[in-house]
């Protein structure tokens, strides 16, 4: 099911490795985290302080939340992705890193470095999804459409936790406590907070969570029937990441077999038969019996070598 390469891999994630998926997905949503923050500070500033959240949210944060209308989809398009990096509330992003942190963790610690962000991904999608049909499909909410948003990672870390889950439920955590905690048991707590923590009256939200999760799952259908959706994805990065990869090999670079060796019709080598007068006998039978016209470059070139040789 998974690569060799990626069963192999089982080294402790630190803070110096290179193309960490789990830290450069933590360090995009802290960083635009606080740069909302900033900008929301100086939204604070510059209108007052009852109107100031509202001009906020309407001029800036508007522009990385994901709507729940098409219209307003089909005219912010690039929200599909942003808004699974988008934390507008501290409790939130904290929560949400500190799950991502401990099911990524282990994602990274037994599949390896590649699985990580398309879970990720697939699984904030898959909640967009769900939750723009929820408020275009059940009358109850399309009526609130207008006014509802999408913002946050809980879709994706939600995947992540039930790929994870899936894929290795009776891994352990904390060993020193009676051998440690299994996974599964951990998934249960993750998911049981997380919907509790979900507003009763947010049921698009419930929905994106939920949607997550089965993304999360239908990864994992697929994965075990030989189709890795992952692999698209990864090779989409890899080719962005040569593009500005002074090292990266030349497209129009020669074969290492045409670089180290030279083109030539000749033949490595040639094999010239020992002298022997059961050969020359044999060759001297075809010339009375056919002709010398008949022989072959190989034995005139033979027969000349014959008579410069002493038999």
């Amino acid at each position: 099911m998974l690569a060799y390469s990626e069963k192999k891999y089982r080294s402790k994630i630190s803070f110096k490795q290179d193309n960490n998926s789990l830290l450069t997905l933590i360090a995009i949503c802290l960083v635009l985290f606080v740069g909302l923050a900033f900008l929301k500070a100086v939204w604070y500033s510059r209108f007052p302080k009852e109107e100031a959240l509202g001009y906020f949210n309407q001029q800036v944060l508007s522009w990385f939340v994901l709507p729940a209308t098409t219209g307003e989809l089909i005219r912010k398009p690039w929200t599909i992705i942003t808004h699974m990096f988008v934390h507008d509330d501290f409790w939130r992003i904290l929560s949400n890193m500190l799950w991502l942190w401990c099911f990524g963790f282990i994602m990274q610690d037994i599949t390896g470095n590649r699985k990580l962000i398309p879970v990720f991904i697939y699984g904030s999608l898959g909640g967009a999804i769900g939750f723009i049909l929820a408020y275009n499909l059940i009358p109850s909410l399309a009526a609130l459409a207008n006014n509802a948003v999408l913002i946050g990672s809980s879709a994706g870390v939600m995947a992540v936790a039930v790929v994870i889950t899936i894929i290795s439920p009776r891994y352990r955590i904390f060993p020193m406590i009676a051998g440690g905690i299994p996974l599964w048991v951990l998934t249960a707590v993750f998911i049981i907070a997380d919907l509790a923590t979900v507003s009763i009256y947010d049921t698009g939200g419930l929905i994106a969570h939920i949607s997550g999760g089965v993304t999360g799952f239908l990864f994992m259908w697929l994965l075990r029937r030989g189709y890795d959706m992952s692999d698209w994805m990864n090779n989409f990065f890899d080719w962005v990441n040569n593009l500005f990869n002074p090292d990266k090999p030349s497209r129009k670079s020669k074969p290492i077999k045409e670089q180290l060796f030279y083109k030539t019709d000749d033949k490595p080598y040639t094999i010239t038969p020992k002298v022997t007068q059961k050969r020359v006998d044999d060759i001297l039978d075809k010339i009375s019996r056919d002709g010398y016209q008949f022989l072959t470059d190989e034995e005139k070139e033979f027969l000349k070598r014959a008579g410069e040789t002493d038999l």
